[in-house]
């Protein structure tokens, strides 16, 4: 163990881990990073397959990017946003609404995703109560959705293992069933469903719509509740049930946003105009934090009036906004354009495909779901009754274990295995790392 590591495992407190496990398994040092390469003070790389947790897009140490905010740096680092503006604010505003669904006119900056739901909750919240309809106040979300580690974010949440202790803190909201097709939570087949999942969901709208104020979620994909890859015409159904009883439909695109799906945001694969869209992660290209809330104008009008406390949203971040994050943002969006990010990514998602197929072949892989560049892979102790594996046995530790070995980067969610990656990606990279992970998972001989 390194001096470094001794004082990390001294004074840092690590997130999502148990830290007696780091005595066994300390965390690895990364001193350097370019392209999909992470490297160690040991002189190991690592293809960082799930972009530093969703959030890198156009690789590490990207020229465009690192010289938009030395640039940014001579200029201006940091002013507060109440009363004061910036022209970078003012171009990543323009762009963005420029870029997003149909509607969506107004922006609200914040610092990350759990910012971007809880401002997206308490303005559709205040919305229903300037307009005189205070009974509007619950919310609707999925039971396998996950939408962030803040209170408001967590109580919108389904995922169990990430805010089950902390239920006793948290508001209560409508859990509608995931259209989790692999296990459908109606008891369905594929070839069966008649989006039985949907009419769940209106039963409750049907019975609680007066007192609900929106529904949530997370467009096609489903990240932290499992990488769960669900039919587009689910997206356009519950889209419309928002419409019929007048519900608010808050889109969070933190995790699928920019490119992950294979269009610049998930919901772009539907004729959507959801009434909020939450934005982070992707939004820099991970390289400074940042968050972002659109709404309408319809939205927008209810807050806008003579000074009125009961009218005016009082609510923000010492960070909204911060110049050198905004100028990151608006690098990243000309990467996009200058290397057609999105035309590397078609051209990639065919050969991605095929690998996934000779992997769906192995004896432990019951499922394989993919969009865009998300993929996953979930492993099943049992082909036909798709029985999971014990818990204890720890599969995911020694998967993301025998991973590092060959130099990715598998962090598993439970038993299911995903990939991630930077949309940079060359087809040689991927190549290694899905026969990679084919060969990880073909060792399992548990």
């Amino acid at each position: 163990m390194t001096d470094w590591i001794r004082r990390d495992l001294k004074n840092i407190w690590h997130p999502y881990t148990q830290m007696k496990d780091c005595r066994k398994m300390p965390p690895i040092l990364i001193e350097k990073a370019k392209g999909i390469k992470l490297y160690d003070d040991k002189g190991n790389f690592y293809y960082d397959t799930i972009s530093s947790w969703w959030c890198n897009v156009h690789g590490h140490n990207h020229p465009r990017i690192k010289n938009a905010i030395k640039g940014q740096l001579d200029k201006l680092e940091h002013v507060l946003f109440a009363g004061f503006t910036h022209e970078k604010a003012i171009l990543l505003a323009e762009r963005l609404v420029k870029i997003s669904p149909r509607g969506l006119k107004k922006v609200f900056f914040s610092d990350n995703g759990s910012t971007a739901v809880e401002t997206a909750l308490k303005l559709s919240f205040q919305y229903w109560n300037n307009i005189g309809k205070k009974h509007k106040k619950r919310f609707v979300s999925l039971d396998r959705g996950y939408h962030g580690d803040t209170i408001g974010a967590m109580s919108v949440s389904g995922v169990g293992m990430f805010n089950s202790i902390f239920d006793s803190l948290l508001f209560k909201s409508f859990k509608a069933p995931a259209p989790y097709c692999y296990r459908c939570p109606m008891g369905k087949s594929k070839d069966l469903c008649a989006f039985e999942c949907v009419k769940a969901l209106e039963v409750i709208l049907k019975k609680n719509s007066s007192q609900i104020s929106a529904i949530i979620a997370e467009p096609l994909v489903m990240a932290a509740g499992g990488m769960i890859i669900y039919p587009k015409e689910y997206l356009s159904k519950i889209a419309m049930l928002a419409k019929k009883y007048n519900v608010h439909l808050i889109i969070d695109e933190v995790a699928t946003g920019f490119g992950r799906t294979g269009k610049m945001f998930a919901c772009d694969h539907v004729n959507i105009a959801p009434d909020f869209m939450c934005l982070s992660k992707g939004i820099t290209s991970g390289y400074l934090p940042l968050g972002v809330t659109l709404t309408t104008d319809k939205i927008y009008d209810a807050f806008y009036a003579d000074y009125d406390k009961a009218r005016t949203f009082y609510h923000g971040h010492t960070f909204t906004a911060n110049p050198i994050s905004c100028a990151a943002a608006l690098a990243s969006l000309e990467v996009f354009r200058e290397e057609d990010t999105l035309g590397h990514v078609k051209g990639l998602i065919p050969m991605l495909c095929t690998y996934l197929e000779g992997i769906r072949q192995l004896p432990i892989v019951g499922d394989v779901r993919h969009i865009g560049m998300i993929c996953a892979i979930e492993l099943v102790k049992n082909k036909k009754t798709k029985e999971r594996f014990d818990p204890k046995l720890r599969l995911g530790l020694e998967i993301y274990k025998a991973g590092l070995k060959k130099s990715i980067i598998l962090r598993p969610l439970g038993d299911i295995i995903y990939l991630f990656p930077p949309l940079s990606i060359k087809k040689r990279e991927l190549e290694y790392v899905l026969d990679a992970t084919r060969e990880v998972i073909g060792k399992i001989t548990i």
